[in-house]
């Protein structure tokens, strides 16, 4: 009895997976045509150029301090305290100009994962819905697999016009 249970499971266990469809998904390309992207890269680069103003006046500050530090090294008359002092000046604006590069890159990155979660979670659940719509048991990214058969259903174009993106 169990025999012919097992059995009757192998037997229909490949028409199972048969009846099953699959589809492919190019997140990418849906992204890279949402216009919520475009907006996204538009504030990034905002906040990019202000990061590479502000850091342009660091630097500018910067190397005047290192010019007067030179002047003065040349200098025989400037007691030596005074040359190690701004010497120590160069140093800690140095320090502060390369701690603003990573505090700056740090806030691009919390920016971009900020605006960009929403639509992602957008892209997500059209995905979602496409994948519900067409029966789809699995949808996997299309720059991934190696092989894809023509059984499988590329959902692509659905998932654009899901999200109105032409």
């Amino acid at each position: 009895m169990i025999k012919k249970l097992v059995l009757a499971a192998l037997v229909a266990l490949p028409m199972s997976v048969a009846a099953q469809k699959f589809g492919v998904v190019s997140a990418e390309e849906i992204f890279s045509a949402m216009p919520e992207a475009n907006e996204i890269q538009v504030k990034l680069g905002e906040a990019s150029k202000q990061y590479e103003d502000e850091y342009a006046k660091l630097q500018e500050e910067m190397n005047k301090k290192v010019s007067e530090y030179q002047a003065m090294v040349e200098d025989a008359n400037t007691p030596q305290s005074i040359k190690d002092r701004r010497l120590q000046e160069v140093q800690e604006m140095d320090k502060k100009a390369q701690q603003f590069i990573q505090t700056a890159q740090q806030d691009l990155q919390r920016q971009q994962a900020q605006l960009m979660q929403p639509v992602h979670d957008k892209l997500l659940n059209a995905i979602k819905t496409v994948g519900a719509a067409q029966n789809l048991v699995m949808i996997f990214p299309a720059e991934v697999p190696v092989y894809v058969s023509t059984e499988v259903v590329d959902v692509t174009p659905l998932v654009k016009a899901e999200l109105g993106i032409k």
